[in-house]
């Protein structure tokens, strides 16, 4: 489940204090959380000795990792809690996955916006579960027991297979397994390590043998758009996605595992009205949806908070 992504690993830990703000790209790891990012909005900085409450009524603490979608998704889960009366502070940008796990441990933080596969081949590198009924079940044994998954969404940040969509048109693609009859004529392209990575998986499972792999690492999509390759390796909530008009190849055969956007909380910091407000939050938001807020946001630089509010009102959460 190692994912490729286009981010820089961060340095030290130590240099991931609680509240610090990173600045970079609009590109992020939800595996590793690293990344140097930027999301535009205003974040909160809880005292570092605060602690998650017991969900009676105190302060759940929402974090996420420092990278724009991540932010998005955190702001998206505050004012869904807001919105139910629930008091809540925000702890954004705040770094790698091993800083945030061990923060929701410690009762820091409350609730984190995670990906459930992520998450999974964190705490389980062996793991072999591949579907979000399998990854959850796997993600429920693997947690200690202070710790628990809500609902997850079928919004997925994952590999995928993309094409335009008039090679879409052209070749009537729908799937990575209708590639297989033309894959001899198309280049593929995408992060140097994707070949090593995925080549003989993809030959295995749909039987896929590609005239040309090509390494476009973070130009994938503009490499699709001008056609120096007719299929890449893009990620489902890339917003280049809406941008160039791209469309992502369904895996009926999970050769790409779920990487679903999911809670993480700390059991004691959510009572009842907070769990609610949560799983509303994943009952509404799909893939195709994330993908046209991240436009916003990467693109088009609105403010998370902005695009956040406009989601939860347009979906009666807000």
């Amino acid at each position: 489940m190692h994912r490729t992504r286009r981010a820089a690993v961060l340095g030290t830990l130590a240099a991931l204090a609680l509240g610090a703000t990173a600045c970079g790209s609009s590109g992020g790891d939800p595996l590793s959380g690293g990344g140097s990012s930027s999301a535009a909005g205003s974040t909160t900085a809880a005292p570092s000795g605060s602690s998650a409450g017991a969900g009676d009524g105190s302060t759940v603490v929402v974090g996420s990792a420092n990278f724009p979608e991540n932010v998005l998704l955190g702001s998206i889960y505050s004012q869904a809690l807001k919105a139910k009366g629930v008091k809540v502070e925000e702890k954004f940008n705040i770094g790698s996955r091993e800083v945030l796990y061990g923060q929701l441990q410690s009762g820091n933080l409350t609730v984190l916006p995670e990906y459930n596969g992520s998450l999974l081949a964190y705490l389980d590198a062996k793991s072999s579960a591949v579907t979000t009924e399998d990854v959850n079940a796997a993600l429920t044994k693997a947690l200690p027991s202070s710790l628990g998954i809500l609902d997850s969404s079928s919004a997925e940040d994952k590999d995928s297979l993309s094409v335009t969509q008039e090679t879409a048109d052209k070749y009537g693609l729908k799937s990575i397994a209708d590639l297989a009859a033309k894959a001899g004529e198309f280049t593929i392209g995408g992060p140097p390590e994707f070949k090593s990575r995925r080549e003989q998986q993809l030959k295995d499972v749909y039987g896929l043998t590609f005239k040309e792999w090509k390494p476009t690492s973070d130009t994938t999509a503009n490499a699709l758009k001008d056609g120096t390759v007719q299929v890449g390796n893009v990620f489902t909530t890339d917003p280049k996605i809406v941008q160039f008009k791209l469309v992502p190849l369904a895996d009926p055969k999970n050769v790409f595992g779920a990487q679903n956007v999911t809670p993480l909380v700390n059991k004691a910091g959510v009572n009842a009205t907070a769990t609610a407000a949560l799983n509303a939050v994943s009952a509404k938001l799909d893939t195709a949806g994330l993908t046209a807020l991240m436009k916003r946001v990467a693109v088009d630089k609105e403010d998370p908070p902005t695009v956040a509010k406009d989601w939860l009102k347009s979906n009666g959460l807000g």
